[in-house]
């Protein structure tokens, strides 16, 4: 068996003492209320030398105590913890599927308008790829198979015809004759 590095040992011993657990989610809670509490000014403002000031105690013990009750509930905890978790996933695949599109965009600023059919095309394949990176490592890729196990060849075909139908109407009916919105500003 392979030896623990120390900083394997580090985050470890951190969880032994309930950083995680109880550390982490606590702070969280009490930054949020805290904050919430601050901006909407709920429970209410003092006046020092003219100027209206919330009141920063009462919010402090509001979020103090907030962040007791969730960190004395297990479920509560765990339920943070796997939410944040989702969170940064979310948030990683985002900068993941930016710097995919960004190799057609080079240095322009990433948006749909005006831009070659081809880079939109890419894009949306960079998209889907994405998509299927995350759901094979997360393990669901086996439920999206698990759907198409029960189609045969009708259901395929049945499904494959409806989509080109669905493409020639839209394709046949939108108005290419009305003019492109121009800006309103002139340059």
């Amino acid at each position: 068996m392979a030896e623990e590095s120390v900083f394997r040992g580090v985050i470890t011993f951190l969880d032994k003492i309930g950083v995680y657990d109880i550390i982490l989610p606590f702070l969280l809670v009490f930054t949020i209320v805290f904050a919430v509490l601050e901006k909407t000014k709920v429970l209410g403002l003092e006046k020092i030398d003219g100027k209206d000031y919330t009141k920063k105690n009462l919010n402090a013990m509001v979020a103090f105590v907030t962040s007791f009750l969730v960190i004395a509930s297990t479920q509560l905890v765990s339920v943070i913890n796997q939410m944040m978790a989702n969170v940064v996933l979310l948030l990683i695949l985002g900068v993941c599927f930016l710097m995919l599109v960004g190799v057609f965009f080079g240095d322009k600023e990433f948006t749909f308008k005006d831009i070659p059919t081809w880079t939109k095309i890419f894009t949306i394949i960079m998209f889907i790829g994405l998509a299927v990176i995350f759901l094979n490592a997360m393990d669901w890729l086996q439920y999206v198979f698990a759907v198409f196990e029960y189609w045969n060849e009708e259901w395929a075909a049945g499904i494959i015809m409806l989509v080109v139908l669905l493409g020639f109407i839209i394709y046949v009916t939108r108005d290419s004759s009305l003019p492109k919105k121009e800006s309103s500003e002139k340059k």
